[in-house]
């Protein structure tokens, strides 16, 4: 029993020896980079997807992206006006109504009101203005290298790398900082786990925002403001509680403050 407890032992520690390993510096990207596409191409990632991966470079201004989220520590009405709360309101406003059927099939479907919906997308691209112009798998690799959340994004690699083998994403697809893609700015994983067509479109983008929200709990007809049953899965989308409430007060305002 000793002698297979310390085979078992060692082989564990080669195990961990082989696992490409962490840095928090740009010098040790290249090699861990070649070593993660070994264990890749062990789970049956394809051939397309490892060279894109082996295409990435070490993206820089993500990091530095990573370590200075400042936003997310103002209070309420500062991060509010920093977000421009009041015009996300009023452009809000003006597509619930020039985009009425489409949300009108969109809550008939996953029971999520226009509100939070429109929220989302105005706080995460300004409506589809803004969706970042960084090389995807670039930042989801630097992101899965650095020590910081390695495990988090390693997730959210192999979850890119999947949308690539299916040819939803390629070694060229842009996204913001941190690797989200889309108009209402999902993340690889979720975008395997909750996309509903194009998040390139509004309608993809809204109806995959709805599904998520709806896989969170969300209960139609309920209220969505803290407390609410339906607030759960606005704490779901995002774990900072300003941007939350964020959510919840500028769904509530484009809504008219009857949810």
């Amino acid at each position: 029993m000793v002698a297979v407890a310390a085979l078992a032992a060692m082989t564990q520690m080669g195990g961990q020896a082989g696992a490409a390993q962490c840095g928090n510096t740009s010098a040790g990207f290249e090699a861990w980079k070649q070593q993660f596409a070994q264990e890749a191409r062990g789970r049956g990632v394809g051939a397309s997807a490892i060279a894109a991966l082996e295409g990435t470079h070490y993206a820089t201004a993500t990091i530095n992206a990573d370590r200075g989220q400042r936003s997310f520590h103002l209070s309420l009405g500062d991060f509010m006006r920093k977000r421009g709360g009041s015009a996300i309101v009023a452009r809000g406003r003006q597509l619930k109504q020039s985009q009425a059927g489409l949300f009108a099939s969109i809550e008939q479907r996953y029971g999520v009101p226009p509100g939070p919906l429109l929220a989302i997308w105005g706080m995460e691209t300004a409506f589809g203005a803004e969706h970042g112009n960084q090389n995807m798998l670039s930042s989801i690799a630097t992101l899965s290298y650095d020590c910081r959340r390695s495990d988090f994004f390693t997730d959210q690699l192999y979850a890119a790398l999947k949308l690539i083998d299916r040819g939803q994403f390629s070694g060229s697809t842009r996204g913001s900082m941190h690797g989200e893609v889309g108009q209402t700015q999902f993340m690889p994983k979720t975008v395997l786990e909750y996309g509903v067509g194009s998040l390139e479109t509004p309608s993809g983008a809204l109806m995959s925002t709805a599904n998520y929200l709806h896989a969170h709990g969300w209960q139609r007809g309920g209220g969505y403001q803290p407390g609410e049953v339906n607030f759960g899965a606005i704490q779901a989308w995002n774990a900072a509680s300003v941007y939350q409430q964020a959510i919840a007060i500028i769904g509530r305002q484009i809504d008219g403050g009857d949810r």
